[in-house]
């Protein structure tokens, strides 16, 4: 039996070297990137059996896409459309004063006309775990139907259910996302989101334990895991309030950093951990994914146990 199943976009991520900007490079480096995709991958990094489930063009690019994936381990199952393009987005690394900007070339995406039909329910029933993000709903009316009608099955076959809010301005208002999101909240068990999504999206106030509890407490979710950046995160479990720091790191690419969080703790939590546990895991699994290029966790669990002993972090020898 699957531990966790995900279900998402994963576009071709295109990158100029050294932070060089689009309009003048001449290289463009290619990986594979998607939220769920990336929760995928480090929950399998941290021991978790994992499958991402997508829908994709029968194309050179969404193959490119699907061999990217496969080669970090993790099982996939695709429905191939001879229909829609493969999502893109190219990625420009800036430093202050210019930032870092993404400029996403996903209308029309084969994913976006996935439905019912085009999901393995049979596996996403006898998996431990689903695990979707509030960007799949964003993409499509289809899409957001379709998110919907899977959380409903899982909760049905007495699968957990996972859900990050991972709100992107570029898709939709905080007021659409709001309606949506809220629309899906009776299906979830263990909700995640960022601190400001709480605030922009689901009009919270407080503090980050007043947004857990409140949540909590209008939607009976069994988690609500807040994201405070920097400062770490916070969970909210059977009542008690769980508070995590965030460990120190060098930042060599932020892209992916709360997902690969997120995979470390569900990866944690499916095999029996304590949600203290696996926040720590989380936290640490994030702090290493941003001294890596691309948008994935190329971890091992060694390595996130060394950081959360403090140890390990220098040259290895």
């Amino acid at each position: 039996m699957t531990d966790l199943v995900t279900f998402g976009e994963t576009m071709l991520r295109l990158s100029p070297p050294d932070r060089e900007r689009i309009e003048s490079t001449s290289t463009l480096e290619l990986r594979a990137a998607g939220a769920e995709s990336n929760v995928a991958i480090a929950a399998h990094r941290i021991g978790a059996e994992t499958m991402w489930t997508s829908k994709l063009p029968d194309s050179p690019l969404g193959r490119r896409v699907a061999a990217g994936l496969r080669q970090y381990g993790i099982e996939t199952e695709i429905e191939w459309s001879d229909e829609g393009r493969q999502g893109t987005y190219y990625l420009e690394f800036g430093t202050d004063p210019r930032g870092t900007s993404a400029i996403y070339d996903r209308a029309d995406a084969a994913v976006t006309t996935a439905t019912l039909d085009d999901v393995p329910l049979d596996r996403i029933r006898d998996a431990s775990m689903f695990y979707t993000s509030g960007i799949t709903p964003a993409l499509s009316d289809t899409l957001e139907s379709t998110v919907d009608e899977v959380l409903a099955e899982a909760q049905d076959a007495g699968t957990t259910t996972a859900f990050d809010v991972n709100y992107r301005s570029k898709l939709w208002s905080p007021a659409e996302a709001r309606a949506s999101l809220t629309e899906l909240f009776p299906r979830i068990d263990v909700l995640v989101t960022a601190e400001r999504d709480a605030r922009t999206v689901l009009d919270q106030s407080g503090d980050a334990a007043d947004i857990a509890r409140d949540l909590a407490d209008e939607w009976d979710f069994e988690t609500v895991i807040v994201t405070l950046g920097a400062n770490g995160a916070l969970a909210l479990h059977d009542g008690e309030i769980h508070e995590q720091p965030s460990f120190e790191t060098d930042t060599v690419d932020p892209i992916g950093t709360g997902d690969s969080f997120v995979g470390a703790f569900l990866a944690r939590r499916l095999a029996g951990e304590s949600v203290p546990t696996a926040l720590e895991y989380g936290a640490a699994t994030a702090a290493l994914k941003r001294t890596i290029p691309g948008d994935v966790a190329v971890v091992t669990r060694e390595e996130v146990e060394n950081v959360m002993d403090t140890e390990g972090r220098d040259i290895s020898r």
